[in-house]
């Protein structure tokens, strides 16, 4: 196996290489952190499909799903392979790390690599539904976040953006330079034109999931009492109007519609359920790219501190509701809410207050800005403690590999 030291080199929030031994240190952690169940989970384990497993919500599903529910079945995403100049992407080796505590647990996961908005993996794990677990799925979690999807029926390739509604929005942001000092900066970011809202719904909307539900009801393959949940994302008002009230908050709002349309549909065939569930704030590949996203978070660490929630925490509890361990607790438009701890009124004033004093002098002061850096190094395996980031380590990790 080739070995050599990686060492980050970045543009940015984004990182050109990933940390073999940092993404495996990693998944372990977030392993350890995931709450255990009050009883170890019993015999073959329900079945389920997590769509976008890989990172960030859909990887503390997985890693939850193992340790609180007992799960086993097929994990979907999409990653690249490394080559010689490059790294594979950290989802190619959380994925290997996440496959070895899978089987460590003795859990039948099978880790697909592919176009996940495609008819081809559609059949790829209807066939493996049928063939490895039995015919008949029990839980679905959708956690899918792209720049573009091409639309199996049509061809064509929509694209998502990150644009207000209306009129421009301005808004601080917060960046770093390439010796990682802070800069607190405007930005503004011009309105949605022509057919962004469109285009941004069929990427990041409901439509996919949609079409996983009924592919799989189509092959006969939801289980009676099948349960569904995507991943979404609300967030604080002071991000409201290049999130909620942008491009991506009208994805969220089409899928949270599709989210009643499923559910009214599960309900009456196999009596089952679908939900969005509501996620609270964290670092992740895709928030970063958002303007306004980092400066926000990195304040609410600085006001919650160890009080601010982990993903994989967030969904165990998610977990726990869908498999009847806890009460399943909706709001008034029917959505699993996981972001109380974030949006109470005491947390908002605090961050709002902090918003308006930071300014490039005064941030290090308001937000835990050593935190919120190595958290967006951990997404790629630096920073990781206990790793030794001056050892050469191996890198052409194989994919897991499956036997039918």
């Amino acid at each position: 196996m080739s070995e050599r030291v990686v060492t980050p080199r970045n543009r940015g929030f984004l990182f050109l290489d990933s940390h073999p031994a940092g993404c495996e240190q990693l998944v372990a952690d977030m392993w350890q952190a995931c709450p255990a169940p009050a009883a170890a989970p019993e015999g073959a384990g329900p079945v389920a499909l997590i769509i976008g497993s890989s990172a960030g919500y859909g990887l503390a599903a997985t890693l939850a799903g193992l340790k609180r529910a007992g799960i086993r079945g097929i994990m979907v995403s999409f990653e690249k392979a490394p080559t010689e100049r490059r790294t594979a992407t950290a989802g190619w080796y959380r994925t290997a790390a996440t496959a070895d505590i899978a089987r460590t647990a003795g859990r039948d996961l099978v880790f697909l690599n592919g176009d996940a908005f495609s008819d081809t993996m559609k059949n790829q794990v209807a066939d493996l539904l049928e063939q490895r677990f039995g015919g008949k799925l029990d839980y679905l979690i959708y956690s899918v976040a792209a720049p573009r999807r091409t639309d199996p029926d049509t061809g064509i390739t929509y694209a998502s953006v990150l644009k207000p509604i209306g009129q421009a929005n301005r808004t601080k942001t917060l960046l770093f330079d390439d010796q990682g000092v802070p800069e607190v900066r405007e930005v503004e970011t011009e309105p949605a034109e022509g057919d962004d809202v469109e285009q941004t719904v069929a990427v990041m909307g409901g439509a996919d999931w949609e079409r996983w539900i009924d592919h799989l009801a189509g092959r006969d393959l939801l289980g009676d009492g099948f349960a569904t949940a995507a991943l979404s994302y609300i967030g604080s008002p002071l991000t409201a109007a290049i999130y909620r009230q942008g491009t991506i908050g009208a994805a969220k709002a089409h899928l949270e519609a599709t989210a009643r349309t499923l559910n009214e549909l599960l309900e009456k065939t196999v009596g089952g359920r679908a939900v969005t569930s509501v996620n609270g704030a964290a670092v992740t590949q895709s928030s970063t790219a958002i303007p306004g996203i980092a400066l926000y978070t990195g304040l609410l660490r600085g006001v919650l501190g160890e009080a601010m929630v982990p993903p994989v925490r967030q969904l165990a509890a998610l977990w726990d509701q869908l498999t009847g361990a806890a009460p399943l607790t909706l709001d008034d438009e029917g959505r699993v809410r996981l972001d109380n701890w974030e949006l109470t009124d005491d947390v908002q004033a605090a961050v709002a207050e902090r918003w308006e004093a930071a300014t490039t002098n005064t941030i290090a002061d308001l937000a835990d800005l050593a935190w919120f850096r190595a958290e967006v190094q951990r997404l790629y395996g630096f920073s990781v403690p206990g790793i030794d980031y001056t050892a050469a380590v191996a890198t052409d990790i194989p994919w897991p590999t499956h036997t039918t």
